[in-house]
């Protein structure tokens, strides 16, 4: 039952997306002149009605006056007065007694509809021989008269009259320039669909220099979106053929090498040993091979953000002391000193920061094995960590060969090596993953020329400089 009463629920019959946005805005712009000019209606109509309100009291205080001051002579003579003195002819007056005699004023009688004193009676009354409307006021006067002041309204009936046709027509214009302002939105709306569509489509069809025209309007915000969409859409997949022609050219070597020492075992080999050590010298090239796809894999969690959930808040000198102690060994196995400042002073002045501890000491890990790669022997390697401004900066420092304004430029590109690495052992992959965990970390890398040697520094935000949303109350 649910289910058919979900098939006969009314649809709107209109499609068109640009349409129903012309039909809005057509909506909207007639209800807002329709609301604007009934306000303007009310609001004179109103007006006209309070000045007759004020006129009649005016008036009827200042008869009351001579009431007071004269009598009823005095009024009689003040009413025939202002009937003589009133041009307009808008003036309605009537004076009676206890009884109900009339003795002054320009209404032929006491309305029946005036039955009280307590507010403004508007009704059609008939004077000098045609039926008009007026709005009166009764008052009770000393000894038991009665008066009534009022004025005549045909004048204000004739103005709203005009004035409500007027509103009319001028609604009826605001209408039809609705009506043609809703077609010319719809055409700027198709228009931009139509751009974005083409666009996309050159980009489906593989044109990924295709971009969105900016035509300096509301739509630029839209068009400047998507045209930095395509900008990352296309250093992806730049990325992804520089990775896919260094996976190739880079793995095909061991693979190549691996077959072939293989190939020639199985040929030439005579002993059971020569076998195995053939063996165990591809198992070797394959292992290279494996490390090489799981550096991509971590990379690319890293990147996606995967890791994020392991973020905690930690101190760096003992993690980068820990490093130190482990890598001290290797260090002097290569004749060289490994030198850490961790801290202006002491290690407690360095404030915490919030992060994966592992995926910190991986990275640093990298650069240790880089710099104790590339250092000259005799050397030393430094790692320091100081605060800068709001954040931490971990370097690392060695005095060999160094890069390049070039080299470093293209350092954290997967695959990259230096030329002067070329004959070294590696897969150019470190660098690129210590650039991932520093932007997971929303931080920078800066490569800097030591002349000799290369000084790579990591930034990572200090605690207090950390997105409040970013860090778990676990952690917090």
């Amino acid at each position: 039952m649910r289910h058919f009463f979900k098939k006969m629920k009314p649809r709107w019959p209109v499609r068109s997306a640009g349409l129903n946005f012309a039909l809005a805005y057509g909506s909207v712009f007639i209800l807002s002149a329709g609301v604007f000019l009934s306000f303007i209606w009310w609001n004179t109509t109103g007006q006209i009605d309070r000045q007759v309100e004020a006129a009649v009291q005016v008036d009827a205080h200042d008869l009351e006056q001579r009431v007071q001051r004269g009598g009823l002579p005095a009024l009689v003579t003040a009413i025939q007065d202002r009937l003589d003195q009133n041009v307009e002819d808008d003036a309605l007056y009537l004076l009676v007694g206890p009884a109900g005699r009339r003795y002054a004023g320009n209404l032929p009688g006491w309305p029946a509809a005036v039955a009280g004193t307590e507010r403004y009676y508007e009704l059609p009354i008939q004077r000098d021989g045609f039926r008009t409307h007026a709005k009166m006021h009764a008052y009770v006067l000393p000894g038991g008269c009665g008066l009534i002041v009022g004025r005549d309204i045909r004048g204000r009936e004739l103005v709203r009259h005009v004035l409500t046709d007027t509103l009319i027509w001028a609604w009826l214009m605001v209408s039809l320039l609705a009506a043609g302002g809703a077609l010319v939105m719809r055409g700027i709306f198709r228009q931009v669909v139509r751009t974005i569509a083409r666009t996309t489509a050159a980009v489906a069809r593989g044109d990924l220099s295709r971009r969105i025209p900016l035509t300096g309007n509301e739509t630029d915000p839209i068009s400047q979106t998507v045209n930095e969409m395509l900008e990352r859409i296309d250093r992806l997949m730049d990325g992804v053929r520089q990775v896919s022609n260094s996976i190739a050219h880079d793995l095909r070597t061991p693979i190549t090498r691996a077959r072939a020492r293989l190939e020639e075992a199985s040929l030439t080999a005579t002993t059971e040993q020569d076998l195995r050590s053939a063996v165990d010298r591809a198992v070797v090239d394959l292992d290279h091979v494996t490390s090489i796809f799981e550096a991509l894999l971590r990379i690319a969690q890293i990147e996606a953000g995967a890791r994020r959930a392991a973020f905690t808040q930690l101190a760096l000198c003992p993690l980068l002391e820990g490093l130190a102690e482990l890598y001290e060994a290797s260090a002097e196995d290569a004749s060289l000193r490994l030198e850490l400042q961790c801290g202006e002073l002491q290690c407690g002045e360095l404030p915490d920061v919030f992060g994966d501890p592992h995926l910190l000491q991986q990275a640093v890990a990298n650069l240790l094995d880089n710099a104790i790669k590339f250092a000259p022997s005799g050397t030393a390697v430094s790692l320091h960590a100081k605060r800068v401004g709001d954040d931490i900066c971990v370097s690392v420092i060695d005095r060999g060969p160094g890069m390049s304004p070039q080299d470093m430029e293209r350092a954290s590109e997967r695959f990259f090596r230096a030329e002067a690495a070329r004959h070294t052992p590696g897969s150019g992959l470190g660098l690129s993953l210590v650039q991932a965990v520093v932007a997971l970390h929303h931080g920078r890398m800066i490569l800097e020329d030591q002349k000799p040697g290369l000084s790579v520094a990591l930034y990572i935000p200090c605690i207090d400089r950390v997105n409040a949303n970013d860090i778990p109350e676990s952690a917090a």
